[in-house]
């Protein structure tokens, strides 16, 4: 699931949920949000940014 896999890579980097929303340009809350599944269906440049922060790619942090 995408919330566990966006945990899962950013733990695996050894970021906070903020130094993510930083490297990603995106909100924190947006993080917060996308990890506690507040956000169903996030916006593809979001999942850009996030995956590009996190050193993966998209397909990954969706199906893992």
């Amino acid at each position: 699931m995408l919330s566990d896999n966006i945990k899962k890579y950013r733990n695996r980097l050894g970021v906070t949920q903020e130094a993510l929303a930083r490297k990603a340009g995106i909100s924190y809350n947006t993080v917060i949000k996308l990890e506690s599944r507040g956000i169903k269906d996030p916006r593809v440049g979001t999942l850009k940014k996030i995956a590009d922060a996190l050193k993966v790619s998209v397909d990954t942090l969706l199906k893992g």
